[in-house]
């Protein structure tokens, strides 16, 4: 029997008794009504050659290769014809086979938990304090500092998994760790739930078969990439579906519009360091201010000195992230139901409250689906859907992480220019004075000249700060209007939020 030798990808060979073939540059796959090749034909051991392009499905054009190679190597017709027929036949067997391996090469990788794994899993999420043995293993896992952040971020990707997820952005100067902590956080969550881009063309989320982003993350670097499409994130965010018409050319060369449609709910995730410019963006995600303190600083440098000194155990970081990961693929979806949302009110304070106040009460609920294994699983009689039920322990352990966030939500401020206001205060106190002149500030907390005259001109304008006379001759004074705005408005919030704790407890 003659075998197809495929092993030079760019030269198949296929030998008879009588002829030896060879098909130059392999063949293609993306288009199954064809077969073009580039064929080469001669008697075995023989140098006179005949090649031609040809479309082996194509009836006519084998006929004439048949009587042209017959002619010129001087064979009949009948042998020349058996022998194409079974090379047509070997290579669109291999061509099933390689769509196979590709097919194959793109499914998803989805890891089959064993009996231990999910044992092991699920008892985790059935024992106490889950949120606070949660936040130990991301730490575990090796990612420093962040407390409030990392747990918040993991919270959020954890609600991909449920009919309403959040989405996430990152802010912070550049070199500060965005990126950094989304990656962390992402590799803590299964690797096949995860989507991570660099950049997006314009119509790139709408080539995805309809239901291949559903559940899952999409990882933004750096949201200055993916500038084209922020208008479709944005809409796939909110509506959870996205749609487009284009034209596509019929088999008869007529032009028609077909329908591209692509399935969520999704969630999204991306780091920036320009607030104001992805302003419509963020008002659909939670703002992540990174820790650009200097003990966030000593903490980070303090680690990376010891990973060089082979001081870092990985063994346990990488026991820490499997066992995130698959606790993750053990959470299974589950409708959420708040008996308490009525009486859950925002702050006026905050900006935007129908908005943000949305993303508060699927926040307490992605913590009520993380304790899925705590939860008493109940059924609806009418439609028998089964469902859990939030409770009043996951309302203040959302109040607790989301507290920061609310307290960006009603800031004026932009996240840079409140950490300046806020080291501005600490170094006054520090001290003991209340005035203070740009180039003072400019020399003690190493600011550039630009990035300062921009934080001078927005506090002044939002009324944060004023001018102070100063001598005559001498450089313009400024003082701080109210030192302890932020922590009156933080409290104001607490309050606010701790009133509606009241509340329920008052009514139950």
């Amino acid at each position: 029997m003659n075998i197809l030798d495929t092993s030079n990808t760019n030269n198949y060979k296929y030998t008879t008794k009588h002829l030896e073939l060879h098909i130059l540059g392999g063949i293609r796959t993306n288009k199954l009504e064809s077969l073009r090749v580039t064929i080469s034909i001669q008697k075995p051991k023989q140098h006179n050659v005949l090649r031609q392009s040809i479309d082996l499905y194509n009836d006519n054009q084998v006929e004439k290769l048949v009587r042209k190679s017959a002619e010129r190597l001087e064979i009949g017709t009948s042998i020349v014809r058996k022998v194409l027929q079974e090379l047509t036949h070997e290579l669109q067997n291999y061509r099933f086979l390689l769509l196979d391996k590709q097919a194959e090469a793109y499914k998803p990788y989805t890891k089959e938990l064993t009996a231990k794994e999910i044992a092991e899993s699920e008892e985790f999420l059935r024992q106490g304090n889950l949120l606070e043995r949660t936040n130990k293993y991301i730490s575990e896992s090796g990612v420093i500092g962040e407390d409030v952040n990392r747990l918040l971020m993991y919270l959020i990707f954890t609600s991909r998994k449920t009919n309403n997820p959040l989405h996430c952005i990152s802010l912070g100067s550049s070199g500060t760790g965005k990126t950094h902590l989304q990656s962390s956080i992402a590799a803590l969550m299964p690797e096949e739930d995860i989507i991570e881009v660099t950049t997006l063309s314009a119509n790139a989320l709408y080539y995805f078969a309809k239901t291949e982003l559903s559940h899952r993350i999409i990882m933004i670097e750096d949201l200055d990439g993916v500038q084209k499409v922020l208008y479709t994130i944005r809409e796939f965010a909110s509506k959870k579906w996205i749609k487009k018409r284009v034209v596509h050319k019929d088999k008869n060369g007529e032009s028609k519009t077909i329908p591209l449609e692509v399935q969520g709910p999704v969630c999204f995730a991306g780091a920036t360091t320009q607030e104001t410019i992805y302003e419509d963006n963020a008002n659909r995600s939670f703002l992540l201010y990174i820790d650009e303190s200097q003990k966030q600083d000593k903490r980070i440098m303090d680690y990376q000195r010891l990973v060089i000194a082979g001081k870092v155990d990985e063994s346990l970081q990488h026991t820490a992230k499997s066992l995130l990961q698959n606790i993750q693929r053990v959470l299974k979806p589950i409708k959420v139901i708040n008996p308490y949302a009525e009486y859950l009110e925002l702050p006026q304070s905050v900006f935007k409250p129908r908005r943000t106040n949305a993303h508060y009460l699927r926040f307490i609920s992605a913590i009520t689906f993380y304790k899925q294994y705590q939860r008493e699983h109940k059924v609806n009689k009418e439609t028998g859907e089964e469902y859990i039920e939030t409770e009043i322990e996951d309302i203040k352990e959302a109040n607790e992480l989301i507290i920061e966030v609310l307290l960006r939500k009603s800031d004026t401020l932009t996240g840079a220019c409140r950490n300046h206001l806020e080291n501005l205060k600490t170094y006054l106190k520090e001290e003991n004075t209340t005035t203070f002149t740009s180039s003072e500030i400019r020399r003690k907390l190493r600011l550039k000249e630009s990035t300062l005259r921009n934080y001078t001109k927005q506090l002044l304008l939002e009324g944060y700060i004023r001018y102070v006379k100063a001598e005559k001759g001498k450089m313009y004074h400024y003082e701080i209007v109210d030192i302890d705005e932020y922590t009156n408005l933080k409290a104001q919030i607490n309050k606010a939020l701790q009133d509606c704790i009241d509340r329920i407890k008052g009514k139950e």
